[in-house]
């Protein structure tokens, strides 16, 4: 048994042996370009995936059935082209069903989105407890809409009610809030504010903070008034929520449903005369209480087109305001 006394191979030379053949650059490289142009396709595509099923896809079947006269309790199912569409046209339910939601969705925006703006500009100073009242803004969300609907319902009450027992105290007469058609829009849309003025008025505020502080320094030196301010600095910074919020605002309130059928205890009718029946309560009495789901797919694509025309006469509007062309 004999002693190797040769040198031992250095690690370079090891390397060098055991080096590995070497890898193929051009696929790697094409590896690399395909990552980057499908990844993010694959990182969105679970939303337009559950879009398509549970978005798209009712989107056209409405559409689909709306051509249709089609009633499950007798099986009639035959195509009909716009027949329904025409219908809906000379039907005075369906257009006194659109006034009362657009008449209810001006008086219930209007008033909640500016109310939302002046509270934000209040909660945007330095206050005491400033945080209590930014998270009480949010009660009135985390609160059931059918608890919220009992409790209005009992305040606007005719002959019991407190709203009238109040007005009675400075000698005004007893309002029916039900049965009469203007004072029945106005209760509803103090329900839809109470609900919404503080959601709206915690966005605005967080985007007021991201309004830069030197704007506000320069124009008090330049002596303007906090209400300068506000009016000139404040409101066109905040043009693009402006329009978000009313965008959002437009979309729920042509869609009013749940307030006014708990103002009637349950029932789509709307009152004994339709007074307060809106479109989405017109388009549910269509399909499952007539049992014509054709023509409640036309009421509501006729919604989905409503919503459409007023996001974007608010969008023309707001950036008009704004002076952007």
């Amino acid at each position: 048994m004999g002693l190797d006394v040769r040198p031992a191979p250095t690690r370079r030379r090891a390397k060098a042996g055991a080096s590995a053949p070497p890898p193929d650059r051009g696929a790697r490289a094409r590896l690399s370009r395909l990552d980057i142009k499908i990844s993010p396709y694959l990182l969105i595509s679970p939303f337009y995936l559950v879009f398509a099923v549970f978005g798209a896809f009712p989107l056209l079947f409405t559409l689909w059935m709306s051509l249709r006269d089609r009633e499950l309790a007798s099986g009639k199912d035959e195509f009909i082209g716009l027949r329904n569409y025409t219908e809906l046209l000379g039907d005075s339910a369906f257009l006194n069903a659109v006034v009362n939601t657009l008449g209810m969705f001006v008086i219930a925006t209007v008033p909640q989105l500016l109310l939302a703006l002046l509270l934000a500009n209040a909660l945007n100073r330095r206050l005491r407890g400033s945080t209590l009242f930014r998270v009480g803004m949010m009660m009135p969300l985390i609160t059931s809409t059918v608890a919220v609907a009992v409790v209005f319902t009992q305040l606007f009450d005719t002959d019991f009610g407190l709203v009238n027992w109040l007005l009675g105290l400075v000698g005004v007469d007893p309002i029916a809030w039900q049965s009469d058609r203007w004072w029945s829009w106005v209760a509803i849309s103090v329900m839809v504010d109470w609900r919404w003025t503080g959601y709206n008025a915690l966005i605005y505020l967080a985007a007021m903070q991201a309004i830069p502080k030197d704007l506000y320094e320069a124009a008090a030196i330049d002596g303007a008034s906090r209400r300068r301010q506000f009016w000139q600095i404040t409101v066109p910074m905040l043009r693009p929520t402006i329009l978000f919020t009313a965008i959002v605002s437009t979309i729920g309130g042509l869609q009013l449903f749940t307030e006014p059928v708990l103002f009637d205890n349950g029932d789509t009718d709307g009152g004994s005369t339709g007074q307060f029946q809106t479109v989405a309560m017109y388009m549910f009495d269509s399909a499952f209480s007539n049992d014509d789901y054709g023509y409640g797919a036309a009421v509501a694509w006729m919604i989905f087109l409503l919503i459409i025309v007023f996001s974007l006469v608010n969008f023309m509007f707001i950036r008009r305001m704004g002076g952007v062309r």
